[in-house]
């Protein structure tokens, strides 16, 4: 007489946690299950998710992907945007149980909305004992550059050198444009030197998002190994880090020449129904994950 009750049951877990998605391969330009994607990327040396911070649908998805990964390899790393590198010897401590959450977190600056986005990676990693890379650069040093140009970082105290990468290059390529245009809905003002002043403020807030992504580059590189040497490591940014193979992807990758450096978008749409990826689309990474908003 129990039967059916469990049954019911056992199908709201399953229904509740199922996050409808799809997924397009755009090298085969074909759709392929969720677990076909695991499959491949297990493979590589490094995997760039790209998020869209606001999309809860698309955080389950990490977790989920990370899962996935589990079950094909045991020798992962988690890395991740969310976390600066001036922290890393609290995710240590917190990892090897020698400091408590709320010690933490009140030491780690954790994104506001840590707890439902990125706790769930945190806690499959320590209850696996794989290390997490806290990945990006000190707000504050990203700010001073964006105020003040590379210049700035010329004036950083001996302890201040390792939280920012050895090697720092920020040409004027299509990574540029494309941030570029980005900016462009944010005007520097009136006047007649609105338009200098436009170029050199897109140019200086350029110069943080390139040492961002030269720090998150390096930081995976770093753990990552030659390839198929060392670990699998996982990496989550925002999606513009690493779009297109570009940002803290194309850094990692000038660093692991020979790599295999895997790129995911999460896209989150309105409607599952007749997606169709655009020619721009099927350039974005290797992997599309579209998931309902």
């Amino acid at each position: 007489m129990m039967l059916l009750p469990l049954l019911a049951a056992g199908f709201l877990a399953v229904s509740q946690s199922y996050v409808p998605q799809r997924v397009y391969d755009t090298k085969a330009e074909a759709w392929v299950d969720f677990e076909v994607m695991a499959a491949d990327l297990a493979k590589a040396d490094a995997i760039f998710v790209g998020e869209q911070h606001g999309a809860i649908n698309g955080h389950r998805l990490e977790l989920a992907l990370l899962e996935a990964l589990q079950r094909r390899r045991a020798d992962l790393v988690v890395s991740l945007e969310m976390f600066e590198r001036d922290t890393q010897a609290n995710v240590d401590a917190y990892l090897a149980g020698t400091m408590d959450e709320e010690a933490f977190l009140a030491d780690s600056r954790p994104w506001p909305r840590y707890k439902t986005d990125y706790r769930p990676l945190v806690e499959l990693a320590r209850a696996q004992g794989w290390p997490v890379i806290a990945a990006n650069v000190p707000r504050p040093l990203a700010s001073g550059v964006a105020k003040g140009g590379l210049e700035t970082l010329e004036a950083l105290a001996p302890e201040q050198q390792p939280w920012i990468a050895a090697d720092i290059q920020c040409p004027k390529d299509a990574y540029f444009d494309r941030f570029s245009q980005t900016m462009g809905g944010h005007p520097a003002g009136d006047g007649p030197d609105a338009v200098a002043k436009q170029r050199a403020m897109v140019e200086r807030y350029y110069y943080a998002q390139c040492l961002k992504d030269e720090v998150m580059g390096e930081s995976v590189a770093r753990v990552a190994g030659g390839p198929g040497d060392g670990p699998l490591v996982v990496h989550y940014n925002g999606a513009f880090h690493s779009d297109f193979h570009l940002g803290a992807a194309e850094r990692a990758a000038r660093r692991l020449p020979g790599s295999r450096i895997a790129v995911v978008s999460l896209l989150p749409v309105d409607s599952l129904d007749d997606l169709a990826p655009s020619a721009e689309d099927k350039t974005r990474a290797d992997y599309l994950v579209y998931t309902l908003r």
